[in-house]
């Protein structure tokens, strides 16, 4: 008789690249929601003469919020607060216009199931489509 282990196995998960900061920060970043200007604030706090096109900003901003926390977390006497919050505010903006930006899957009319075929035996529709 052959045994069978009772193992399962599930793929590792990538390394976390969220932002991990704290509360007070993000607090402050989302306060800083409503004021925020994109045409007029991102050349300003990218020190750039015109606004850059969205999508393309996310990188850098990224970039440059990391340099100022890594400043913040070693206590650095030229760590500038108001600037990484602006940094905040703008990488959350960002963020917002590239999921509004993004395709959105087509609509399926109401009571009706997806368009996509199940061919695999066992598969059921999902219960809230």
């Amino acid at each position: 008789m052959t045994a069978i282990p009772n193992v399962i196995v599930f793929r590792s998960r990538p390394p976390r690249t969220g932002l991990r900061r704290p509360g007070a920060l993000i607090r402050a970043a989302r306060e800083g929601q409503a004021g925020w200007r994109r045409e007029r604030d991102l050349p300003r706090l990218l020190r750039a003469e015109r606004c850059p096109a969205p999508g393309v900003v996310l990188p850098r901003l990224r970039a440059e919020e990391a340099i100022v926390n890594e400043a913040r977390i070693e206590r650095a006497a030229d760590y500038d607060i108001r600037r990484h919050v602006l940094l905040m505010i703008a990488i959350l903006a960002e963020m917002r216009a590239a999921v509004a930006m993004a395709p959105q899957p087509a609509a399926t009319r109401p009571g009706r199931a997806s368009s996509a075929r199940i061919s695999a035996p066992g598969t059921a529709i999902p219960a809230h489509p």
